[in-house]
């Protein structure tokens, strides 16, 4: 199906978009602007409560959105805030907290902190269980010259300790790698050994993080796919759960759980990213916002494209370090002869 025209995954012709600027158990969706905590606040009063809060909070590394603190002030505002979390998360809800590096210094000075290493014992000291570290892995970004260049941010997923969380999978399940796999043993040999619906997605998760060219790209710097948040509503709620995000942003955890029939709730201190956010929500209720699908594999190079070939200017060097390679193979098959 063409990006352009694909419709949402669950579309309820009797059900009326409510969007709201403050929460209220009946809208679809509330958009706030103000403080995170407020809104958790008045969730909590509300007596609703979250099956899922799904959230990447600010890094603290001096993005537009964000007023870069001391590591300790960052860490104790996050610490307001998911407690906070568990106060509405229902009890078989998960907390995912998604979190890349907090970088101090430059240049060959840059010392990497991470986050979600960093922000662990906040969450165990609230009595949380770590399901999964599920690693985001992507293929653009800043390119590094005194440290390997960073393609890949955590999400840390948590639960009660309680075996009756909501857990999915069926709902997530991805492709098999090889569906013509038989069982060579036991009593299903002969059998396909793998499931009909799929495989486990692993924790390791390759989506395309949203940059310039990317089909979902606004003005927001830091910006969801919505594949990803896709993903963890559909494994992790059910439909008509409330799904809340404390830093929304331009509301792409919004989209995502419109698109499966799940309510959602975000605050953001920022108008116009909210602006678009309500933007983004209607389009998806037209079915005429554009997203990338959730399992569309990653785009592989096919040789044919002029970006995939060896410019002009690199083929001297590219065919004097082959020459060079073929050499040393030859003088090491010599010696081992």
């Amino acid at each position: 199906m063409d990006e352009s025209s694909q419709l949402p995954l669950f579309r309820a012709k009797d059900k009326t978009l409510r969007i709201s600027e403050n929460y209220e158990s009946g809208a679809m969706v509330t958009l706030y602007l103000g403080d995170r905590l407020k809104l958790l606040e008045d969730i909590r009063d509300s007596g609703d409560r979250a099956e899922l809060i799904v959230t990447s909070p600010p890094y603290n590394i001096g993005k537009e959105y964000e007023t870069q603190v001391s590591l300790e002030e960052y860490i104790e505002g996050q610490r307001e805030t998911i407690r906070a979390s568990v106060e509405i998360l229902s009890p078989t809800g998960s907390i995912c907290w998604q979190v890349g590096h907090y970088i101090k210094g430059s240049g060959k000075t840059k010392e990497a902190y991470p986050l979600d290493i960093v922000l662990y014992p906040i969450f165990k000291d609230v009595g949380l269980v770590l399901k999964n570290r599920i690693v985001w892995h992507f293929g653009s970004g800043l390119h590094e010259t005194y440290r390997f260049s960073g393609r890949h941010e955590t999400i840390l997923w948590f639960t009660h300790d309680t075996p009756d969380y909501t857990f999915n999978l069926d709902s997530v399940r991805i492709p098999q790698k090889y569906p013509g796999k038989r069982a060579y043993s036991g009593p299903r040999t002969g059998q396909p050994s793998g499931n009909p619906l799929g495989k486990n997605p692993s924790d390791v998760w390759e989506i395309p993080n949203v940059k310039a060219n990317h089909v979902e790209k606004t003005e927001h710097p830091c910006q969801f796919p919505i594949g990803l948040i896709m993903r963890l509503v559909l494994a992790l709620t059910n439909e008509n759960d409330l799904v809340v995000d404390p830093y929304i942003g331009v509301g792409t955890t919004a989209v995502a759980s419109l698109l499966c029939n799940r309510r959602s709730a975000g605050a953001d201190i920022e108008r116009r990213y909210l602006d678009i956010a309500k933007e983004r929500v209607i389009q998806a209720w037209e079915g005429t916002l554009r997203y990338r699908p959730m399992n569309k594999p990653v785009y592989k190079p096919t040789g044919n494209a002029s970006v995939d070939k060896i410019p002009d200017e690199w083929r001297i060097r590219y065919s004097r370090d082959q020459s060079e390679s073929e050499t040393e193979t030859d003088i090491g098959q010599s010696n081992e002869k």
